[in-house]
């Protein structure tokens, strides 16, 4: 990842321990530096648990001035779908992209 940006890939389904002990810990670090640049790749999902949920609403409201661009990279299309329905609620600058695109996603989320 290019220096600021904090990147995932997830595949299958994502546990609140998973949250916790990997991703939490990110965030929580570049929210520190006063920028979230988040780029999560996602070639398949099959859910999340309610704890991961909970964890992930929590660090977003925790860090809400802090969040300065995501990108999500995936080709799951009911994702995209709700990513532009609700994006409007995510701080920061949201764009998604497809998986054949993620070099340019991880430009723009750097920018």
């Amino acid at each position: 990842m290019p220096a600021g940006v904090v990147g995932f890939e997830a595949s299958g389904k994502l546990s609140a321990e998973d949250y916790r002990d990997v991703v939490l810990p990110a965030l929580v670090e570049a929210a520190k530096s006063g920028e979230v640049r988040f780029l999560l790749v996602v070639p398949d999902f099959d859910g999340m648990s309610a704890g991961a949920l909970w964890q992930d609403l929590k660090v977003g409201v925790e860090h809400l001035r802090a969040w300065k661009r995501v990108a999500l990279v995936t080709d799951v299309e009911w994702m995209v779908r709700v990513t532009h329905l609700f994006g409007w609620m995510t701080p920061g600058e949201l764009k998604t992209f497809p998986l054949a695109e993620r070099a340019e996603a991880t430009a723009w989320v750097a920018g």
